[in-house]
């Protein structure tokens, strides 16, 4: 960044600040439903720049934050399984599950390999034919077309040795839950920048229709940070809850259609179990009949069934998602969870609350 554009942002920064403080409401609390805003507040220490009246809290915007104990358990159950590679994006490494980890299983052998796309995984099932391919499908709306594409590959390649441990969860029917949960009190929510990028704007528009609650759909920077906020402060003071796009350089209202065209035909709607939330009704996905052969569920059915139930967990994890306990407040954090021994993935993922509050205080 040039230095004229650095000082002309610092200017923009404290601009919106001032007007922030201009709108300050009553005592507001704001959920950054997404963990890239989390870390991006953290980082920018951009609570400071807010009224002290209004408070930002974290919610369930943090894929591998949200992946159920037992979805976890039973992808490091295939470790066991002779002749299996577990492919894995890098932020599920140190998460622990029940018993064990990634990463402990890789140090007793097993063969586990980070990868930064569904293709590496592939890649690698291409190139090494006798040995079976398991991608742990983790994330949003984002990150599923590239998994649809990858088993679409792996389809058309003719791959019988690569399939997907399908963790995939969608964004609004989890937010449909976590808004209609009495346990839930905020002002306004900070909606993620990249999942509408794929599902467009529009499909929270049944937030403020029927739960009254003021939206804004932001980018990462701290400039689209701040104006999302800015932007619900207004419909908070105008008592006028709607879905801002304060995002509309990558944003529009109605989903991306080619890749609404690709999920459906890779995927189907399910019933998926979040950390902190529970079971959520259709707010998951499973792969299609015609793609039942990638289905790591299907194909390791026996084994699956086998592994026993999660083992209780003093993390609090699910408790941060769902914005009733900030990190700090943690009776472990800091004391015996840390990220070099985590007791929940809260304090692994780049995108955890807890990771964010450790590195940046707060």
């Amino acid at each position: 960044m040039k230095f004229s554009e650095e000082f002309r942002d610092k200017e923009l920064i404290q601009e919106l600040a001032r007007r922030l403080q201009a709108l300050a409401p009553g005592p507001a609390t704001l959920m950054e439903v997404c963990g890239t805003h989390t870390m991006a507040v953290a980082r920018f220490g951009l609570k400071m720049l807010l009224p002290p009246s209004v408070r930002l809290i974290s919610g369930p915007g943090c894929p591998v934050c949200v992946t159920a104990q037992k979805d976890l358990d039973g992808f490091l159950a295939l470790g066991e399984v002779p002749n299996v590679v577990l492919t894995t994006f890098g932020d599920m490494i140190r998460v622990p599950g029940s018993r064990t980890s990634l990463d402990r299983l890789r140090a007793t052998g097993v063969p586990v390999q980070i990868v930064y796309s569904p293709f590496d995984a592939v890649e690698l099932a291409r190139q090494t034919p006798e040995r079976e391919f398991v991608f742990f499908g983790v994330g949003f709306e984002t990150t599923m077309p590239a998994t649809a594409l990858a088993i679409q590959t792996a389809a058309s390649a003719g791959l019988t040795n690569f399939s997907v441990f399908c963790v995939h969860k969608t964004m609004p029917a989890a937010l449909r839950a976590l808004v209609g949960s009495p346990e839930l009190r905020v002002s306004g929510l900070l909606l993620p920048g990249h999942v509408s990028t794929i599902v467009g704007a529009a499909s929270y528009d049944f937030i403020p229709r029927e739960f009254h609650l003021p939206c804004a759909v932001a980018g990462f920077e701290p400039l689209d940070i701040l104006l999302g906020v800015e932007a619900l402060l207004r419909q908070i003071k105008s008592g006028s809850p709607q879905v801002a796009n304060t995002y509309r350089r990558a944003v529009a209202a109605p989903a991306n259609p080619r890749a609404q065209e690709i999920l459906a035909e890779v995927f189907e709607a399910a019933d998926a179990e979040w950390r902190g939330l529970g079971a959520i009704p259709g707010s998951g996905v499973r792969l299609r009949s015609r793609y039942a052969a990638f289905d790591a569920r299907q194909k390791f059915a026996a084994v699956l069934s086998q592994v026993p139930p999660p083992v209780a967990n003093p993390c609090r994890c699910g408790d941060v998602l769902r914005g009733l306990l900030s990190p700090a407040d943690c009776p472990l954090f800091r004391k015996t969870c840390s990220p070099s021994q985590p007791l929940g993935p809260c304090m692994v993922s780049s995108e955890g609350a807890c990771a964010a509050a450790y590195r940046y205080g707060g």
